[in-house]
């Protein structure tokens, strides 16, 4: 038998070999007419267009002016005479300048106020010619007046240069009255936090995972995002850490709302998503594969230039049984995932119609005489309508804890069978659209292993109402739930305690500390955009909340929120924002886009990247120098690590960062490990006994000295081997499936008429 990982990338890479790619050259994929012409030119809401007959753009040298059908406003100017300039200019942050490519084009060179930025190539082999394609795009300037220097700079193919259209793109100035009522600072005025600005992601960041010690992997849904691949734009990204660099991905369905897991090989799947929305996004302009039944495979990936990394789909041989949308992904025990619920096709609030009650597994499990296909689980018939994305995690003993609107279940997979937990106090209601957030607080084994868990935030909106019904400034909630998951604990039941402002689609992420930060969301609204009324823009939520606040679950109750020291930030994270730990210790925070497509306005898409690093971040540290390429369960190691001398007080534990998409951390997880001091610079370690404790599959080791932690070194826990794979269930599951047959390029109903989320 192969294993699964060396099956599925064989089976990738046979199926792109054995039919054409999604992206069809100039057709225009999904269409049906053969001379469709792609055509990447979009102007956001919020941005203007300039054509190339505008009073701003001026020309010296020869230019040519042709008329077209096929150019914006029907008009374009074209020159090959090397040295022939234009100057456009502007004012805004950002520029795009589209023109045409194809083997009769040559070289031009690009100056933004006098500074040379870019050699672009605009000759392709093709003699059909690629319209109105973005040329060379910039976006990063300081907002004010700019001036564009284009020059044709000939080439060995061709000598053509042409302007067909600019846009100019610029942060709207809307009203950002957040919530920041809860800046601290030391005595001498200092902040105990630091937060910068720094890169830009290229895709808005719908979803995260940390996948290497130099990498973070971004996905969005379809899109007109500013990074570019194979001439359209991308939804797919490799962000290097270090140096901020975007790498794009070759995805090749769409991944709108997906869920993801590492794999117990540290192989990572994407679940889910939906067809392209043509009416609404005009997806003709982007790939025709349906992302419902999608599993996308990457590859482990730790190249620190990420070079060869890449996402595979083969939806022939690798899909799920049924449609999932707003699903929730976990890596269990023996390795492999549980893809939980969701719906089957988009929309907004769930209901009976769409609903998708229902679990499986990857690779496909035969469990209770399903053979493959998905089971029916009563927990998700009970929690609607407010239940998509629900707030999942493996438990110790091998069983899992799920929450949905204000309910919450263990699940024992093995005996399929579920154990009701008290009612979510107070109405709250935790998951999509009244997002709240949740995290399963650090295992040690001084207690058992003993799990807890927190939930915060969401909303007390009744999810029967209509969107016309509710308002994006009703009061999101504060409330955070606290229950230990053993008898004792369900008896007591939840323990309620405030958050100092609420919060909608919060992002809660474990420090290597043990503490919680919790940041991002809003004070008002809930999830989506376009369904409330007082959209602001087309977001359902207002008032974004731009402090942090530190949960220490340690201290006692009433003492433990925080945000001494925390810097504000400017920026509004709402719908589809994501925050992670990174190895470094510090969080990276990315994204927010309630919009149907790429915008300027109020709320728009929001490409910024911010770092806010805890004040053991700039503390001297200390470093694991050295350790096993394996932590096997069970097993006593040793790890060399430079440490202060004579400190007796050092933890040690290993942390999962979790895949992090719409306030739900899948998988985050931090166990303490028994650590013992040997030496100068050697610790001797007991790994987690079993998958239970921690779910076999990549980690992140770190050392914790008197508080402080060390960088996260990334270390697999198990032998690495890919999950059990049941040939028997797999053929069932691919017999009993068609490809993409939900999808509307495949004539099925894709999408609901009403709006998207």
């Amino acid at each position: 038998m192969l294993s699964v990982v060396l099956f599925l990338f064989l089976s990738c890479i046979s199926f792109a070999l054995a039919r054409e790619s999604a992206w069809n050259g100039l057709i225009l994929p999904g269409s049906q007419k053969s001379n469709a012409m792609f055509t990447p030119f979009y102007v956001p809401p919020g941005a203007k267009s300039y054509d190339s007959n505008s009073p701003l753009v001026m020309y010296s040298g020869d230019w040519g002016e042709l008329f077209s059908s096929n150019a914006f406003q029907h008009s374009i100017r074209s020159s090959s005479r090397q040295n022939a300039t234009v100057l456009f200019s502007f004012a805004g942050t950002g520029i795009e300048w589209f023109g045409n490519r194809d083997d009769r084009h040559g070289s031009a060179t690009v100056y933004i106020d006098g500074k040379h930025l870019e050699d672009v190539l605009l000759w392709t082999s093709s003699k059909k010619t690629q319209r109105q394609q973005r040329l060379f795009a910039k976006y990063d300037l300081a907002l004010g007046s700019h001036t564009l220097r284009i020059v044709n700079a000939g080439g060995a193919g061709g000598d053509l240069v042409d302007v067909d259209a600019f846009v100019v793109t610029g942060k709207a100035t809307t009203r950002l009255h957040g919530i920041d009522t809860l800046r601290g600072l030391r005595r001498d005025g200092t902040p105990l936090w630091t937060l910068r600005e720094e890169g830009s992601s290229g895709i808005n960041a719908m979803q995260l995972a940390i996948i290497s010690p130099t990498h973070a992997l971004l996905i969005d849904k379809v899109e007109h995002n500013p990074l570019d691949v194979n001439g359209h734009p991308a939804w797919g990204a490799l962000y290097n850490l270090d140096t901020h660099a975007v790498k794009p991905l070759n995805m090749q369905s769409n991944s709108f709302c997906a869920g993801g897991t590492f794999l117990g090989n540290g192989t990572l799947i994407n679940v889910g998503g939906n067809p392209v929305v043509e009416a609404h996004t005009s997806a003709a302009d982007f790939g025709d594969l349906d992302g419902l039944q999608a599993i996308r495979i990457f590859q482990p990936c730790d190249s620190p230039n990420a070079d060869g990394c890449d996402m595979y789909e083969n939806h022939e041989r690798v899909r799920t049984a049924s449609p999932r949308w707003y699903n929730t992904v976990i890596r269990i025990e023996d390795g492999s995932a549980m893809i939980i619920g969701g719906a089957k096709k988009g929309g907004w609030m769930n209901n009976a119609t769409v609903n998708n009650p229902t679990i499986e597994y990857y690779p496909p499990k035969n469990l209770h005489g399903s053979n493959g296909l998905p089971l029916e689980l009563r927990f998700f018939l009970d929690t609607l309508n407010s239940n998509l994305f629900p707030i999942t995690f493996s438990l110790p003993d091998g069983t899992v804890f799920m929450a949905a609107n204000q309910d919450a279940m263990i699940y024992d997979w093995a005996s399929n069978t579920e154990r009701r937990l008290p009612k979510i106090p107070n109405g709250v209601r935790i998951s999509y659209p009244m997002t709240g957030t949740g995290v399963l607080l650090p295992l040690s084994p001084d207690n058992g292993y003993t799990p807890e868990i927190l939930l915060c935030g969401g909303s007390t909106i009744d999810d029967t109402r209509t969107g016309y019904d509710i308002s994006s400034q009703e009061p999101a909630s504060a409330q955070c739930s606290r229950m230990v998951l053993n008898d004792a604990g369900i008896e007591a039941g939840w323990q309620v305690e405030e958050m100092p402002v609420p919060r909608t689609m919060a992002d809660a992420i474990l420090l290597p500390t043990g503490d919680v930060l919790i940041v991002n969301g809003a004070a008002t609204g809930i999830a989506g955009y376009g369904n409330v009324q007082n959209q602001v823009g087309a977001s359902n939520a207002d008032h974004p909340v731009l402090t942090p606040v530190v949960y220490s679950p340690a201290k006692p109750a009433g003492s433990r929120f925080s945000s001494d020291g925390m810097p504000a930030s400017q920026i509004a994270r709402l719908y589809h924002s994501v925050a992670s730990l990174t190895p470094r210790g510090d969080i990276m925070i990315a994204g927010s886009n309630p919009n149907l497509d790429r915008s300027e306005v109020a709320y728009g898409t929001e490409y910024r990247v911010e770092w806010l690093s805890p004040p053991y971040v700039q503390m001297n540290r200390p470093e694991i120098i050295s350790t096993p390429k394996n932590l096997m369960f069970g097993s006593t190691v040793t790890i060399q690590a430079s440490l202060p001398t004579d400190i007796q007080d050092i933890k040690v534990a290993i942390m999962d960062f979790g895949y992090v998409t719409h306030a739900v951390h899948a998988n985050s997880r931090m166990v303490y490990l028994r650590a013992t001091r040997e030496g100068s610079n050697v610790v001797r370690i007991e790994a987690p006994p079993n998958g239970g404790v921690y779910p076999p599959g990549p980690g992140w080791l770190h050392v914790i000295v008197e508080g402080v932690p060390s960088k996260g070194v990334k270390i697999m826990v198990g032998d690495g081997a890919s999950p059990p794979v049941d040939n028997g269930a797999l053929e069932n599951v691919l017999e009993n499936t068609n490809v993409d047959q939900y999808g509307s390029s495949r004539g099925g109903d894709g999408m609901d008429d009403g709006a998207a989320e």
